[in-house]
């Protein structure tokens, strides 16, 4: 993805996770939503258009798509007040292609952090289809990843790239630190998240 691409996929994870745990307006963020996503999905259109068609090329954009479309898909599903199973579906899909996206990371180019960031974003995506397509009640659990994830896996990477420090040894370990820090954080939300299970069954 493109550096601003990046930078404005964080704004729009940041007011989707707020929204999932009851801070931000639907349809005030829906719009947004909107605006983003129809500049993920022209922009990388006309970049394949005006590319030299390689396949490593279109690999490379055709992950843009991937977040404008989703963008796009809940905008509409929460405009229209439609039912999100086929917007989890659609995650489904989306997490496992990320997937594939973090091996060949890991496989083709050995770029450790970019396999990080994309089993990053197969976790979140995986978690949208449980709660939209199996009714699972996880809304604020996955907000709470959404809003560490805008930041850890976009908006601070994009910061990085744009202030030309993204190579730079102390920035390569801050943001590995905070990749540390995120699964770590992760695991106790789901170890709390257990143990409040735990607490009302009894």
């Amino acid at each position: 993805m493109g550096t601003i691409g990046l930078f404005l996929s964080g704004a729009v994870l940041f007011l989707n996770g707020l929204f999932l745990i009851g801070k931000a307006d639907g349809k005030s963020i829906a719009y947004f939503n909107l605006f983003v996503g129809a500049i993920q999905t022209i922009s990388p259109l006309y970049l394949v258009f005006v590319s030299d068609q390689t396949n490593w090329t279109l690999y490379n954009y055709s992950s843009i798509f991937l977040f404008g479309l989703t963008y796009l898909f809940l905008a509409v599903t929460i405009i229209k007040d439609l039912n999100g199973n086929g917007l989890g579906y659609f995650s489904l899909w989306v997490s496992i292609i990320s997937v594939v996206y973090t091996l060949v990371s890991i496989i083709q180019f050995g770029d450790i952090a970019n396999a990080i960031t994309w089993a990053f974003w197969a976790y979140l995506w995986f978690l949208f289809y449980l709660s939209m397509s199996c009714g699972k009640e996880i809304d604020a659990y996955t907000g709470k990843v959404a809003i560490v994830l805008s930041w850890v896996t976009l908006t601070i990477p994009s910061m990085f790239t744009m202030t030309g420090i993204s190579k730079e040894p102390a920035a390569q370990f801050i943001w590995y630190a905070l990749a540390i820090a995120t699964i770590l954080y992760f695991l106790f939300l789901n170890i709390n998240k257990g143990s409040e299970k735990q607490l009302a069954s009894k």
